[in-house]
């Protein structure tokens, strides 16, 4: 008798065993996606000093950012498709181009009729939620797809932003992503029953910036550093014309205070992130999470005669991203391969083990960042912009691993054509190489077709 119990005890304990290793292989990840405005990609510490003596900012310091990206995956070669704010989050959203979703510029709201990966995962039986930025027009009200929202109307101010909070509005204190951060964490410390999905946009490093648009421990900050110059500091884009009265093109954001301040907000941002993180390591939640941060576009800080974003050169289209996943990711790993804003959707859908539907046209780079080769990757994309405020005019263009195509609808003589690997900073138009012109056309042909872009005039 005592042999035949501890027989069925033995086998009892392999049920339970193998009923727990069937549930831990079906465990969902959470998510949290966390993203800033107007980050370009290498506002990273670990960037600068990958860059060694080309580090234009070799004083940034961002030790949340380099944390992440040593107990996870960096993509080094991560763009935008449209370097907007609004359009930008709705193909994060998405997974569409904006051609398809709607939003080209940063005046129209987000349609409640669209499928999004929040959304999708809420109908999964994921617990969703939304913090800090929106930003697509001035769209108010519960966020689409998500439970539970605190976000602000529009861009918001830096301190002491009202947030609606699930729809009402509520006064806070205190600088504005600090607020979000804080709103964010405490959701994060109730219990959870179901795998959530939560997002945090904050609006670092967006100007207005500097002086009361900065919270006191990061005024003083980096001063006395100064960035770098690069080459294409003094090239103008194709299309601008120059000032009338003084010749000149314009400087663009070159004043090294503009620079300070500008990284002075990242830092804030890798604040919070930091308090993120730590958070998530207290619940005890950190090896079941799926932690992503990126932002919504890069920027330009003088390159090119220019600030603010919008065309396709490499620092507006060029974005940070940051994948940590114990369970799944190696840590330290690099990811070379061109990802895109589009493909967030599907890979969260990918890793929750959710369909994903075929109108979004972004792949999951899950295979990518578990280190495995990804069969028939994608070797160019292509790249969009709707003329909006300011001088940059519609435009749109194909990038390949090693050069560039950007075309002007209406202007032929505007082409830019360029090397990447010989010419990283883009100054040097090989428009008139007749071979290497037709070879670019041509893929930019296929993917217009591909992507159901419809060329202005057409």
């Amino acid at each position: 008798m005592r042999v035949f119990g501890s027989w069925r005890w033995l086998q009892g304990f392999g049920c339970l065993l193998l009923l727990g290793l069937a549930g831990a292989a079906e465990r969902r990840p959470n998510f949290l996606f966390i993203f800033t405005d107007d980050q370009r990609w290498d506002a990273m510490g670990v960037v600068q000093r990958e860059q060694g003596e080309r580090a234009r900012f070799p004083w940034l310091s961002t030790p949340a950012m380099d944390r992440l990206a040593s107990g996870g995956v960096r993509f080094r070669s991560a763009f935008d498709t449209l370097s907007l704010c609004s359009p930008s989050r709705a193909a994060l959203l998405t997974g569409r181009y904006n051609h398809l979703n709607g939003v080209i510029d940063n005046h129209t709201p987000f349609r409640d009729d669209q499928r999004s990966y929040a959304k999708l995962l809420k109908a999964a039986g994921y617990q969703t939620a939304y913090f800090g930025k929106w930003h697509m027009g001035r769209q108010a009200g519960q966020r689409p797809g998500f439970d539970h929202s605190a976000s602000f109307v529009g861009q918001g101010k830096y301190t002491d932003c009202p947030f609606e909070i699930n729809g009402v509005m509520t006064p806070t204190r205190g600088w504005v992503d600090d607020v979000s951060t804080d709103l964010a964490i405490r959701w994060l410390k109730k219990k959870h029953e179901q795998p959530f999905m939560m997002v945090v946009g904050f609006k670092s490093p967006h100007s207005p910036r500097g002086g009361k648009n900065l919270p006191g421990r990061l005024r003083d900050l980096y001063a006395g550093k100064t960035s770098r110059p690069v080459p294409n500091l003094g090239v103008p884009p194709i299309f601008r014309k120059p000032d009338p009265k003084s010749g000149k093109f314009g400087e663009g954001l070159v004043g090294q205070e503009i620079h300070l301040d500008y990284m002075r907000h990242v830092t804030g941002a890798d604040q919070n992130l930091g308090k993120m993180l730590d958070a998530l390591d207290d619940s005890g939640m950190s090896e079941d999470t799926v932690v992503i941060y990126s932002s919504d576009n890069g920027y330009y800080l003088g390159e090119h005669c220019s600030g603010d974003k919008r065309s396709l050169y490499e620092e507006s289209i060029r974005i940070p991203l940051l994948v940590r996943y114990p369970r799944l990711f190696a840590k330290g790993a690099l990811v070379d391969e061109m990802v895109l804003n589009i493909d967030l959707a599907p890979t969260l859908l990918d890793l929750a083990g959710v369909a994903v539907p075929t109108e979004m046209q972004g792949a999951s780079w899950r295979t990518l960042a578990e280190g495995k080769p990804a069969k028939d990757w994608r070797q160019s994309f292509f790249a969009e912009y709707y003329k909006e405020l300011g001088g940059v005019p519609t435009l749109y263009g194909v990038r390949t691993k090693t050069h560039k195509l950007i075309v002007y609808p209406g202007h032929p003589e505007w082409t830019e054509l360029f090397d990447l690997k010989s010419d990283p900073y883009e100054v040097k138009n090989l428009a008139a190489d007749s071979a290497l012109s037709l070879r670019l056309h041509t893929e930019l042909e296929r993917l217009v077709r591909d992507v159901g872009y419809r060329v202005e005039g057409e």
